[in-house]
Formats: C-alpha cells, sequence, structure tokens
C-alpha cells in the first residue's frame, strides 16, 4: 500500500506541474490586465511601473517559478481586478461551491443508485422504460437549460423556490454554510437539482448495466440453485460486485461537478469559485484565472487517489503478493 500511494504521488506532482504550466502560458495571452487596469488614459511610464510591481516585465519562465514556488505556500498573488489576495477570494468562495458539490453528488448518489437497481431487476416493466427514457433525456439536455427550465416552473410559475443567491448562511469560522437555515435550503434545491440531474441519469444507466451483467455470471446462478432467496441474491451478492465501477465514476464525477459547476453557479448566480472565474475571465484576472486551474486539478488528483485507494481496499484482487497493483 505505500509504494502504491508513493507511487500515485509522484504521478500526481507531475500531473499537477503540466496543468499549472499550461494554464499559466494559456492565460498569458488573455488581454492586457495594465490596460484593463488603468485604462487608456494613463501614461507609458504608468503602465511600465504597474506592469514592473507586478512582476509582469519578467520573462514567462521566471513568473511561473515564481507562480510556483507561492502556490506551493497557497500565496498566488494578487487579483488584477480586486486587488486583494487570490487565497482570500478563493477561501470566501470555496464554501458555496464545496457545499453545493457535495449536496448535488448525495442528491445524485442517493436517487441514481436504487434507480438504477429498480430498472435492472423491473427491466420489462412500463415504469423501468419509462425511466430509461428520461434518463436520455437527462444526460442529453445542457445544464444551463435544465436550470432555466426549473427556474421558469418552480420560480416563476409556481413561486415556489428562489432563483438566484445563497440564501442565509452560518458561519463556522471561515466556513459558511446554508444547510442549517431554512432559507439556505431553499436557496441550493434548485441548483443541486440542477447539476444532479446528469448524474442521477449516468449513474441509473451505469448501475443498470454493470447490474445486468453480475446477475448473468456463474457465481449468481450458482447460489439461486443453493436456494439463496433473490433479495439476499440482489443486495448482498450482485449490488456490491456492481458498485465497484460505481466507485470509480462517483469520485470522478464529484470533482467534475466542482469543476464544472461554473454554468449552473453563472445561472443562478450562485456566489462560488465557478462564478469568481467567470468573471475573472470577463477581466482578464490572469492569478485567479491561473489559481482556480490549478485548485480544480488538485481537487481531481486528490480525488483520483482516493478512489484507487478505494478501489484496493474494496477489491482484494488488487492485492498481489502484500502489494498493490496500480
Amino acid at each position: 500500500m505505500f509504494v502504491f500511494v508513493v507511487k500515485r504521488m509522484f504521478q500526481a506532482i507531475f500531473v499537477m506541474l503540466i496543468v499549472t504550466l499550461i494554464a499559466f502560458l494559456l492565460f498569458q495571452f488573455v488581454g492586457d490586465p495594465v490596460m484593463q487596469m488603468l485604462g487608456q488614459e494613463a501614461t507609458e511610464a504608468d503602465r511600465e511601473a504597474l506592469r514592473h510591481s507586478l512582476g509582469l516585465d519578467k520573462s514567462i519562465w521566471e513568473q511561473y517559478a515564481a507562480f510556483v514556488g507561492k502556490a506551493a505556500q497557497g500565496d498566488f498573488g494578487v487579483s488584477l481586478r480586486q486587488g486583494a489576495p487570490v487565497s482570500e477570494l478563493l477561501k470566501a468562495k470555496m464554501p458555496a461551491t464545496i457545499e453545493l458539490a457535495f449536496f448535488s453528488a448525495f442528491v445524485a448518489t442517493l436517487v441514481g443508485i436504487p434507480l438504477g437497481v429498480f430498472v435492472a431487476l423491473k427491466r420489462n416493466s412500463l415504469i423501468a422504460k419509462w425511466l430509461m427514457g428520461l434518463s436520455l433525456i437527462g444526460i442529453s439536455l445542457p445544464t444551463f437549460l435544465i436550470g432555466i427550465l426549473l427556474i421558469l416552473v418552480f420560480s416563476v410559475w409556481l413561486g415556489w423556490l428562489p432563483s438566484y443567491g445563497r440564501g442565509d448562511t452560518v458561519a463556522f469560522g471561515w466556513w459558511t454554510s446554508g444547510l442549517f437555515t431554512k432559507d439556505g435550503i431553499l436557496h441550493i434545491i434548485l441548483p443541486a437539482i440542477t447539476l444532479a440531474v446528469f448524474q442521477i441519469a449516468l449513474l441509473m444507466r451505469l448501475v443498470r448495466g454493470e447490474m445486468l451483467e453480475v446477475l448473468r455470471t456463474d457465481y449468481i446462478k450458482f447460489a439461486r440453485a443453493r436456494g439463496i432467496s433473490q433479495r439476499s441474491i440482489y443486495f448482498r451478492h450482485a449490488l456490491k460486485n456492481t458498485l465497484l465501477p460505481v466507485i470509480t465514476i462517483t469520485g470522478l464525477q464529484l470533482g467534475g461537478i466542482i469543476a464544472f459547476s461554473i454554468v449552473t453557479e453563472t445561472v443562478f448566480q450562485w456566489p462560488g469559485m465557478g462564478l469568481l472565474f467567470i468573471q475573472a475571465v470577463q477581466f482578464a484576472d490572469i492569478p485567479v484565472m491561473a489559481a482556480y486551474l490549478c485548485l480544480i486539478s488538485f481537487i481531481f488528483v486528490v480525488v483520483n487517489l482516493i478512489v484507487d485507494l478505494l478501489y484496493v481496499a474494496v477489491d482484494p484482487r488488487l492485492k498481489i503478493d502484500g502489494k498493490s497493483q496500480a
């Protein structure tokens, strides 16, 4: 296990270096932040002074080396748009994004897995066929359209749920949460469902396919021949093996929810990191954009490592002679 973890850590470091380099080089060509900060009325001397104070007069490699060194210490520089430390901006926006991502992932898992088992066991029923059709629609519809439709129905027509913002929050140190207030819960429902629709459809179809595949295996046939109850076969034997690939998909989708919540946060004006990133792109705020991409990449790397460790823990076949195989 130790060798496995060390190997994954080296891979994670290599991936992070590549991602930070690509992100840094990419956003060197997104507008001129000095021009946007000072405007066209500023003199050349003012521009050069600001460029020097921001370190933008150095070579790209010097800027990148300085960025990596500071980022390793949690220092991503100063926002060119807001003039505040980027780490403080991300720290203030992170609770909203993390809370939305985990809440939507919880909803997707709570709904998607049972529905997948149901459509597998009742695959010939009319309800199962309808659910499979709806899952195809859920996968096909773009996220922003789902969000707009939910706002139209539940906010505009019915007036049941708020359509924007995070609502009332409770502070626990620097962390804030809206899940401890009624207003906060009402505000998170629509954006969470918007993010969860695709995940529910994906999990349902995945669990159904894996469940049907497992039910065709020889050991399930042997269990039936021994007279084991159908309930025990389905939920004690088949479902356990079905959930192995689901672990991978769920982990990766959690990272995907955090990374691609940008559209949902924009539609619902959810005050998270995604909305901060959109605002940074509009202003060519390079430090914020680079820091956001590095943070998202780090989350993906950590999630992948956790998924790999869970696989080793759940499936003993991955352990050979006491060593975990990648």
